[in-house]
């Protein structure tokens, strides 16, 4: 077994040498050339940090980011990944949570991260990236690290509250690759096209899918997902072989018609994850690339980014509902009534993970875990933990588990409980409403649907008297230019509620 992904990193390192293992528009980095800087970075860094300090970096989204993240693991620490480009709030309420002594930046970060409420030691990469690598104090570092240390703490996307820093050791986040990899098949002929930003979960697989299975990945510019022939282009002109996208990054190029200007033409594997597909678009991506493998994927930040998942072998229609499929190698799911007993067969229930890949629990934050990483109670016998999703699941007659929303999205609105999901389901169904986000107003009793596209209020409102009972009808409709996002691209529920009069 191995003790960490440093020895993934070197084996990679060794059978790769000459290889591309990251590029951005650019330059590009070998795998030799990466393993020779995240070793000088790991030897700065250990002769002044302690073995298992956190290290806050703050980089950009190019080819050295991840030689930061595995520099701090060299050094025997962890790494907190901040994206520069969010609120300097947000930042110093990262920082309060995580107490770095030292924070990594590139050169271009640097004015931003001076602004920080920080009190450690601002360490700029560029810097510190010839410091001649000291093997035996790398070796003595690695030597710190056992499978159940941390990897790195990944904070939660702050749409209520305090952020929560996800803590997710090596066993965890090696486990996860693997069982990844084997359902998608990925190997060192792939090029994956990163589309997360790189301090996001989801990012962790074109970081990792290279050091453990010698890949490449291409970093892709944020702004051509904006521009489907842009997009496009570069899948081409880099050879991108496989995706892990967000739902939302599917959607666009579908949205947008990337499809009749052009297509992917060496895509041979998307998955996509993050919220609920739209099956009308996804259509467009089968219909366009019908040998592609299509893989859905589910899973919380908690159990180390996807605890599930579920192969579209059919060809799906606009109003087609994807199971969320079964759990990868590892994982368990279990269902949870509101007692905390099994869920019958057939009926919803909470969608609670066990497993090797449950995180560590919250940094600094021992309430928070032990409310939300438990004891299972179906098992009196041995201490086996169980992470409650705050999801909601069914398994059909396939044995595939359907996705049936958040238990903090249903409501009771007039004496009736609604699925707020089920309200946003039938807005997309009505002619001219591209996306939307149903929220409820529990002071003064209202449902509000916020919409993008063509439709008017009045379109929807008789749509839903048509197809809904009454107490289903949104009373406050606001269409918007677009529908607030968050920097990992879920909706910004929080600007939404700006709008609660």
């Amino acid at each position: 077994m191995q003790t960490s992904v440093l020895e993934r990193l070197d084996h990679a390192a060794s059978v790769y040498t000459d290889k591309v293992i990251f590029k951005d528009p650019e330059g590009s980095i070998t795998f030799g050339e990466f393993d020779k800087l995240t070793k000088s970075i790991g030897t700065y860094i250990a002769g002044l940090a302690s073995a298992g300090d956190p290290i806050a970096v703050m980089s950009g989204r190019h080819i050295y980011t991840p030689a930061c993240f595995l520099g701090a693991v060299r050094a025997g620490c962890f790494y907190a990944p901040m994206d520069g480009d969010m609120p300097k709030t947000r930042l110093n309420q990262i920082l309060s949570v995580i107490k770095a002594p030292y924070m990594l930046v590139d050169e271009a970060h640097l004015e931003a991260a001076k602004e920080l409420d920080f009190d450690g030691e601002i360490i700029v990469m560029e810097q510190i990236m010839d410091t001649p690598a000291d093997e035996e104090l790398l070796s003595a570092r690695a030597a710190t690290l056992t499978c159940t240390s941390p990897l790195y703490v990944i904070f939660t996307s702050g749409s209520t509250g305090k952020p929560k820093g996800v803590i997710t050791s090596h066993l965890s986040l090696m486990t996860y690759i693997d069982s990844v990899s084997k359902v998608l098949d990925i190997n060192d002929t792939d090029i994956m096209g990163n589309q997360s930003p790189l301090d996001y979960i989801a990012a962790v697989r074109d970081i990792y899918f290279p050091i453990s299975k010698g890949a490449s990945t291409f970093i892709i510019p944020k702004n051509e997902f904006a521009v489907p022939t842009a997009l496009f282009g570069t899948l081409n002109r880099e050879k991108i072989t496989a995706l892990c996208w967000s739902v939302a990054g599917v959607e666009l190029p579908a949205k947008l018609g990337a499809f009749s200007e052009s297509k992917p033409e060496y895509l041979k594997k998307l998955c996509f994850s993050g919220s609920v597909m739209p099956c009308k678009y996804l259509k467009i991506w089968q219909q366009n690339l019908p040998d592609v493998l299509y893989v859905n994927q589910y899973g919380p930040t908690e159990a180390t980014a996807s605890c599930t998942y579920y192969v579209v072998r059919e060809q799906v229609d606009d109003d087609t509902v994807l199971p969320i499929g079964k759990p990868y190698d590892n994982y368990k799911i279990t269902l949870l009534s509101d007692d905390n007993t099994l869920t019958p067969d057939g009926e919803i229930g909470q969608i609670c993970v066990c497993g090797p890949i449950l995180a560590l629990g919250y940094y600094g934050n021992k309430e928070a875990t032990d409310a939300a990483f438990i004891q299972n109670p179906l098992n009196p016998n041995y201490r086996e933990l169980l992470y409650k999703t705050g999801d909601l699941g069914r398994w059909n007659e396939e044995g595939d588990l359907m996705f049936h929303g958040r238990m903090d999205r249903q409501i009771k609105h007039l004496g009736h409980r609604i699925e707020l999901g089920e309200i946003e389901d039938t807005a997309l169904k009505v002619d001219g409403v591209k996306s939307c986000c149903a929220l409820y107003y529990k002071d003064k009793a209202t449902l509000y649907l916020f919409y993008t596209g063509e439709a008017t209020s009045k379109d929807i409102v008789l749509y839903f008297r048509a197809n809904m009972p009454a107490f289903m009808v949104p009373r406050k409709l606001i269409n918007l230019e677009a529908i607030p996002a968050l920097p990992n691209g879920k909706t910004d529920m929080q600007a939404l509620k700006a709008y609660f009069k």
